[in-house]
């Protein structure tokens, strides 16, 4: 335990000790959970624990939401938005400072290798930055009228702001949600997933060394249904939940929270389309393509998973998929070597081997992977092979259903409109890539996927000042961006009289 009473520090190197994390964050105080208790995190590469966290019940989250209303009635609520700016920015200095040691955590609680948690986490101060560029930036408009009546429209801050995050990229969730909220002045109960909690609450202890009042940002891990997260959706003390993570859960949340006439911004999940024409740069294209179909052992949500590919090219992309997916070098996620960590959960593992035995038993061709990994030194990890289907069909679920794993279709096409066509026959429409030297089909192509990103001859660019989210059931809102701010801030309209004269209406 460190002197205030709060939990063990995580070293940047990596340990074999069990690390204890044994208290939440409420009201600027560790405290240990009133009615929640302790809950083991497993490491994903051995499937054995390697810290334990308290998670929290009903009643922490009372303590939570109470001391986020406090402090959004109190100093923070009163606090002009270039001071809350200067403690974002000292924040994100730390949070720089301290960037290898919490991807290290990150690394550890789900998994990701850590070459990719680097890059990831290394560049959150960035966000935070920019967020905290936009404190004292919430003007309004004067609105004209006659000489006699001065009105005008100023932003103000919903409130209490419920974060819940998933178990995939917890800390880029947690920025992207933190961000904003505090630099529209929201006060925040973030709650991490029940899978990841200890990066979470390392974050926590950032807030706290950076000064923040207390009761600004609370940190309660906990389990969702008919725990903290349930709990949080349904409370009167809570203006607004945002959450990442499945589009049955938001659906849950938004049926739980209706009650309380809440806000929501959903960032949900995605099947994205990327459509390699013929006259691409192949090389760069399957750069893309490969990169993006196994990145965070295909545990994102922007994973370009569905890949269509025009079919004079088709037979050389599928043998180039093949390639490389023999290539990726799968491990420990703390070696330095490797490029695939394992699946986060055995859950998770289960689910994507359920998908390629569908992938199977619909007909596709297996080209690459395919299995399990059990090898001497991943044995009791939930390590899967990089997967290839060939001669995928639209219509196939592991075409139409996000898998949350390693597992790439490849789906050829015949010409522009049938490429925009099976691009947009989904029910999802979060990202989506495509590769052309014709910028006149770049163009047109773009504007008529329906996705909220589309990258042309990139992919997976994402940057703290450009807007992200989905079209469909891929969610509501935009995070990042000035627009991730609007979800946070309420107007008013303020109409006062210059004269201050107001007729008798019973003169007469």
């Amino acid at each position: 335990m460190t002197a205030n009473g709060s939990f063990v520090r995580q070293s940047a190197e990596p340990v074999d000790r069990f690390m204890r994390y044994e208290k939440l964050f409420i009201g600027g105080e560790w405290v240990v959970p009133e009615d929640g208790g302790l809950l083991e995190s497993i490491d994903p590469s051995t499937g054995q624990p390697w810290a334990v966290a308290a998670y929290g019940g009903k009643k922490d989250i009372d303590r939570a939401v109470a001391a986020a209303r406090a402090a959004f009635e109190g100093s923070w609520g009163r606090m002009p938005g270039h001071e809350r700016a200067a403690l974002m920015r000292r924040f994100a200095d730390l949070y720089q400072k301290h960037a290898a040691e919490l991807a290290v955590v990150e690394s550890r609680d789900n998994g990701r290798a850590l070459r990719e948690s680097r890059v990831d986490v290394g560049g959150h101060h960035n966000s935070y930055h920019w967020f905290a560029s936009l404190c004292d930036k919430q003007g309004g408009r004067t609105i004209p009228l006659d000489d006699g009546v001065h009105a005008f429209t100023s932003r103000v801050p919903l409130g209490v702001v419920g974060a819940i995050t998933p178990w995939n990229v917890p800390l880029m969730a947690a920025c992207w949600k933190l961000g904003p909220a505090l630099a529209a002045g929201c006060t925040v109960v973030l709650k991490p997933a029940e899978l990841t909690p200890v990066s979470s609450l390392e974050l926590a202890r950032l807030f706290e060394e950076a000064g923040f009042p207390a009761g600004v940002v609370n940190v309660v891990p906990g389990y969702g249904r008919d725990g903290a997260g349930d709990h949080l959706v349904t409370h009167p003390g809570v203006d607004k939940i945002t959450f990442t993570g499945e589009g049955a859960t938001a659906r849950e949340i938004l049926k739980r929270g209706s009650d309380t006439l809440k806000r929501f911004t959903f960032e949900l999940g995605g099947k994205a389309p990327h459509i390699l024409f013929a006259d691409a740069d192949l090389d760069q294209a399957l750069n893309a393509a490969t990169g993006s179909a196994w990145a965070l052992c295909g545990q994102s949500c922007a994973l370009g998973s569905r890949v269509l590919v025009e079919r004079s090219v088709y037979a050389k992309v599928a043998e180039e998929f093949a390639r490389r997916a023999a290539k990726v070098r799968v491990g420990s996620p703390l070696d330095e070597a490797t490029h695939m960590g394992p699946q986060a959960s055995q859950q998770q593992l289960d689910k994507t081997l359920s998908y390629i035995g569908l992938g199977r038993d619909e007909g596709a061709r297996l080209i690459a992977g395919g299995s399990r990994i059990d090898r001497d030194g991943l044995k009791g990890g939930y390590f899967v092979e990089p997967t290839v289907f060939a001669d995928v069909a639209n219509d196939m679920r592991i075409a139409r259903e996000e898998i949350f794993g390693p597992v790439a279709a490849l789906i050829p096409f015949d010409g522009e409109d049938e490429a925009v066509a099976l691009a947009n026959d989904t029910s999802y429409g979060l990202t989506a890539g495509l590769w052309t030297r014709d910028i006149g089909r770049a163009h047109r192509t773009a504007a008529r996927i329906r996705a909220g990103v589309v990258w042309v001859n990139t992919y997976r660019y994402l940057r703290w000042s450009i807007p992200y989210g989905g079209f469909k059931a891929s969610g509501w809102e935009r995070e990042n961006g000035i627009e991730a701010l609007d979800p946070y801030l309420d107007t008013r309209a303020t109409v006062i009289s210059t004269t201050g004269q107001f007729p008798d209406a019973y003169a007469q």
